[in-house]
């Protein structure tokens, strides 16, 4: 493992952490004097709850897993070729771009956590046209482009747990409310854009 490895997947981290939360909770708060925050939802120990929960250590982990590297974590035998790692660098920055593209499309809509008192525009212009979560579909390319720069099991575990946590917080948190909120139009959105993935998912509950 070449050190400069884990010191680019941390610096991409860095750079995906002041993108994807610092440089938009600017944005926002200068457009409407709301941060967009609305913490966690659910009661403690609810699945709404340990989505919020899980989606904050999954965070942590990625960080962790760079700095494991660091200080001499070893790789994973089967992720540990350079030509994966110059793969996963460039699927980080596609990831990192994707995120702000699509957090940029929500404009004023754009929250992290739901508000049950509070009804946004339904976004369903530019990258929310091919998938109903682009912002998610963005974070999983780019922590998945992270562990492959940095394949180490705490990079990996953060990895896993990010999707889990986004699974929880699309079935259990935002697509329920989004139902509730627009109980007409986003069913029929959903008919016809995938969760995730253009053509996958499509009216799932």
């Amino acid at each position: 493992m070449s050190m400069l490895s884990p010191y680019g997947a941390l610096s991409l981290f860095a750079v995906y952490l002041v993108v994807g939360f610092g440089i938009r909770t600017w944005l926002q708060v200068r457009r409407t004097g709301d941060s967009g925050f609305r913490g966690l939802s659910g009661r403690p120990g609810s699945a709404e709850w340990w989505a919020g929960i899980l989606f904050g250590a999954a965070l942590l982990l990625g960080a962790l897993g760079p700095v494991a590297g660091i200080l001499g974590l070893a790789d994973l035998d089967a992720l540990d070729h350079d030509f994966l790692a110059a793969g996963g660098m460039a699927l980080a920055l596609l990831g990192i771009g994707g995120t702000l593209l699509a957090q940029v499309a929500m404009g004023d809509s754009w929250r992290v956590g739901v508000d049950e008192g509070e009804r946004t525009e339904l976004v369903m212009s530019g990258p929310f046209r091919v998938v109903r979560n682009p912002i998610f579909t963005a974070m999983v390319a780019t922590g998945a482009g992270l562990v492959l720069v940095v394949p180490n099991i705490i990079a990996v575990a953060g990895w896993l747990l990010l999707v889990v946590a986004i699974e929880l917080q699309v079935r259990v948190v935002e697509e329920p409310y989004l139902r509730r909120q627009h109980n007409e139009s986003y069913p029929a959105y959903c008919a016809r854009v995938g969760r995730f993935v253009p053509g996958l998912g499509l009216g799932e509950r």
